[in-house]
């Protein structure tokens, strides 16, 4: 489902990932660890389509289809969605609008309701979307718009960042919901690739293959939870130390 080889981006004119290759199939969900700065946002931007993030070598498949030079609007319509880990407030808009954008042909009141209710969110419905949320209530809210817009990939950068334990629960039923995980992977029809740099999510959300970032590319790939155990240990300094073991010494 998608498919990404040899990517290589860069953001106004400096190079921030290289040599990336990464492929997740229909009904899994994949976690990308790495330290503040390895460029884990800027992967996940540039499978948006996000202008800033210019493609300078690789490519991008999608659903068998190359995607590299799509525009943003045109892969959310091919069923890519996004969760961000700091999402503008947007003042003018109501939360009750986006989602019913979101919908796309539906402008369901019911179905609004019942969104609304999962992500305890019905009180923010007639609020400007993000304005004077907290942490929690914004990825929640980011959340229930992807419930709505129904993504058949889900791209998902730092979902526990800012959010209390209370909310991390609410967050991780959401998330698998999102992520059909109640649903053999089989006959599931979304896929997911999750950012993380503390892990705390794994807790709630289960992965079947993780990736260790260093520098602008892949270090690693393993089974998740092993990885982050070893990174818990001994921190992603051990990752890096990996990493930089593996580079030719004329590199």
């Amino acid at each position: 489902m998608l498919k990404i080889k040899d990517l290589s981006v860069a953001v106004e004119g400096k190079e921030i990932i290289h040599d990336v290759n990464l492929s997740i199939h229909s009904g899994e969900t994949h976690v990308l660890f790495g330290p503040n700065g390895a460029g884990k946002s800027t992967l996940l931007m540039s499978i948006m389509g996000f202008p800033k993030y210019t493609i300078t070598k690789g490519s991008i498949t999608f659903k068998g289809k190359d995607i590299t030079h799509m525009s943003l609007d045109e892969r959310a319509r091919m069923g890519i969605g996004m969760s961000f880990q700091r999402p503008p407030v947007v003042r003018g808009v109501k939360t009750r609008d986006m989602i019913a954008a979101c919908l796309k042909q539906s402008n369901d009141s019911v179905e609004i309701a019942k969104l609304a209710d999962k992500a305890d969110m019905s009180d923010f419905l007639e609020r400007d979307i993000n304005y004077g949320f907290s942490g929690g209530e914004i990825k929640r809210s980011e959340l229930m718009q992807l419930l709505a817009q129904k993504p058949e990939l889900t791209l998902l950068d730092e979902p526990e960042s800012g959010v209390d334990l209370v909310n991390i629960a609410l967050i991780g039923n959401l998330m698998n919901d999102l992520l059909e995980k109640n649903c053999p992977i089989q006959v599931r029809k979304c896929m997911g690739l999750i950012i993380t740099h503390t892990g705390h999510i794994l807790d709630y959300v289960n992965a079947r293959t993780g990736y260790v970032m260093c520098d602008g590319t892949i270090g690693c790939v393993g089974d998740p939870h092993e990885i982050l155990n070893t990174i818990r240990e001994r921190g992603y300094d051990e990752c890096i130390q990996c990493y930089l073991g593996r580079i030719p010494p004329n590199d």
